[in-house]
């Protein structure tokens, strides 16, 4: 027994950590309260501008692209930084207290209705949120990275966290509707309520969401980070060198790509879907809304037991085929007359599209340490700050796609936000964002993610060797 214990000592030395499931959670809250932020940005700020705030859909959509090609140099910069650098409370963690508080601000102040129809004022507000959710995002990735090696502990650690991601979003897509409802009960079926209840519902999510950061900066210490010696060499130019001698960190980048897309899309796009296609409610929004989280709850508590039977790529495959069809079945409801009243039917399908979707795309971060440690092993450096530079470049570029198709088509096909009844072209037009693109993307992430040469054994193997290395 002595013995065995001995082993196991000697194995959390060579940075194969256990984690307990206080310090699961506590990494996991972070995904949670940056959720709060994220997907209420993603799923209703294209919304709230063109309906309450009074953009242009098509001047909404630019806005999204250009904050985007800022991020494409702020990324790097903030990936660069945090790996040089050894803030007193810790490497990584320390950015989500300095860059929480901001954030939180700036996601107040983007549903903000005070400088109503104001593109420089929209301009100013959505750069610093972009900004600051970097300033967070990217450290908060790479501490992920510095907990273990241990694949086993780090897809334990990706099933709680993307678990409590999804809290996070179901918190927002069930949950603001009915908050909306209750500061501003005049206008309670209807989703462009008052100036006052966006704001309002906004500092209330924000609010929890930067305690949550709190409690994630308690929770959690970097244990497997790059010597202090090593980080003084550290460059922005790492940052294309890295991206072009890690093969399987470009692979993971493209699927970045089209899985932040192919979810940005079908966010942005459900509630004009239920608004203008079917005429729903608010309430019945709420639950259409809340079933992309739901599936988590049950599913994500299985991920190590599925990847264990049918492995890492094979996971993938299944989840994404049952995405596809969950949206086959949102396009057929809204084409045939007699299922639109359905809501039941819309609800089954949703529940299905977001049971692939919410492993498919949640398991993706366990891949990022993978990557991380490619790299280690390809060139000796744990840049971990500057690969979660390069993954959040890529999943933005993701977002962008979701900000700015949306508008785009929405502009092409001729929604009028002033109308209830919307003409046929612009109900076909909500259509392709809500099930044909994504199912599109998903085709190609499936290809994409089948060019994915790191299983389980081999990253195993390379972690073991790089340690090895420390030890002599």
């Amino acid at each position: 027994m002595e013995s065995i214990l001995t082993a196991e000592r000697a194995a959390e030395q060579k940075g194969f950590y256990k984690l307990s499931m206080l310090q699961c959670v506590g990494f996991g809250s972070g995904d949670l309260a940056q959720n709060l932020i994220y997907q209420t940005v993603s799923m209703y700020l294209l919304f709230f501008y063109t309906n309450v705030y009074g953009l242009d859909p098509a001047v909404a959509a630019v806005m999204f692209l250009v904050v985007r090609v800022i991020d494409v140099i702020w990324d790097p910069l903030v990936g660069t930084f945090v790996d040089k650098h050894e803030p007193a409370f810790g490497k990584y963690r320390s950015y989500l207290v300095l860059g929480g508080v901001p954030l939180t601000a700036f996601a107040v102040l983007c549903f903000w209705n005070g400088f109503s129809g104001s593109l420089l004022y929209a301009y100013v507000t959505y750069v610093g949120l972009s900004m600051c959710y970097t300033l967070v995002n990217v450290p908060y990735g790479a501490l992920n990275a510095s907990l273990t090696r241990d694949t086993a502990e780090i897809t334990k650690l990706t099933s709680v966290r993307m678990f409590m991601a999804n809290v996070g979003g179901l918190a927002v897509g069930m949950g603001i509707p009915i908050v909306l409802k209750i500061f501003d009960p005049v206008k309670a079926d209807e989703m462009s309520s008052s100036d006052t209840a966006w704001l309002l519902t906004m500092a209330l999510y924000g609010g929890v969401g930067l305690l949550l950061l709190f409690f994630c900066f308690s929770q959690c210490r970097e244990r497997v980070v790059m010597d202090r010696k090593a980080t003084e060499d550290v460059r922005i130019s790492d940052l294309w060198m890295e991206f072009v001698h890690n093969r399987p960190l470009r692979i993971l980048a493209f699927f970045f790509i089209t899985a932040f897309a192919m979810m940005a899309i079908g966010n942005a796009a459900g509630t004009y879907y239920i608004n203008y296609n079917l005429h729903g409610s608010a309430g019945e929004l709420s639950i259409f809304m809340g079933l992309g989280s739901i599936p988590a709850f049950i599913f994500m508590p299985m991920i190590p037991s599925i990847k264990m039977a049918v492995g890492k790529k094979g996971m993938f495959y299944i989840f994404i085929v049952i995405a596809i069809v969950g949206m086959a079945m949102l396009y057929t409801v809204s084409m045939v007359d007699s299922l639109k009243s359905q809501m039941w039917i819309v609800y089954v399908a949703q529940f299905v599209k977001s049971t692939g979707v919410i492993v498919a795309t949640g398991y993706m971060w366990a891949l990022v340490p993978e990557v991380i440690s490619f790299g280690e092993y390809t060139h000796g450096r744990r840049i971990a700050g500057i690969v979660n530079a390069l993954t959040g470049i890529f999943y933005k570029a993701g977002m962008t796609l979701g900000g700015v198709v949306p508008g785009l088509v929405l502009a092409f096909v001729g929604f009028d936000k002033d109308v209830s009844e919307q003409t046929p072209f612009a109900e076909q037009g909500i259509l392709w964002l809500v099930a044909v693109i994504p199912a599109v993307l998903l085709v190609l992430a499936m290809y994409i993610i089948s060019r994915y040469e790191l299983e389980d054994d081999v990253i195993d193997d390379i972690n073991r060797q790089i340690e090895a290395r420390h030890k002599d």
